[in-house]
């Protein structure tokens, strides 16, 4: 019976090629957050310096030992191209590795400018608007 098993050298040509045909993420997202939806902002109720940029929510992996997701990020942008990093803008809805209280899903721009967040842990909205002052 003959081998099934794929000589090393096709493998490598077989590798090379799928490497010419991958695309690089703009931006790396930690595995298992689950990125569920995201939206630009284009209000005006936060700083300048957040419009044009993407609110994700990520709705998390609840089979991890270690949670991960569970949060509202920023998508920084610079001229309308993301520049790969992302920061925490909602957080707070771990209560240890066993437990979450809520798990962001979607995300939208309310007409008065302020950013709503919707969760399927309880079924909430929350809505979160900028008054303005320093940020901690």
């Amino acid at each position: 019976m003959p081998s099934v098993t794929p000589k090393v050298s096709d493998l490598c040509t077989e590798l090379a090629a799928l490497r010419n045909r991958a695309s690089v993420p703009d931006v790396l997202l930690q595995p298992h957050s689950a990125s569920m939806e995201m939206t630009f902002y284009d209000g005006g109720q936060y700083p300048a310096e957040y419009r044009g940029d993407i609110f994700a929510a990520f709705h998390g992996s609840w089979n991890r030992s270690r949670r991960t997701g569970y949060k509202v990020v920023r998508v920084l942008l610079k001229n309308g191209q993301p520049t790969g990093e992302y920061e925490d803008f909602l957080t707070g809805f771990v209560i240890d590795d066993k437990s979450v209280w809520a798990r962001p899903v979607g995300v939208a721009v309310a007409l008065d400018g302020s950013l709503l967040v919707s969760e399927d842990g309880n079924g909430s909205i929350w809505r979160v608007s900028y008054a303005g002052g320093t940020r901690s």
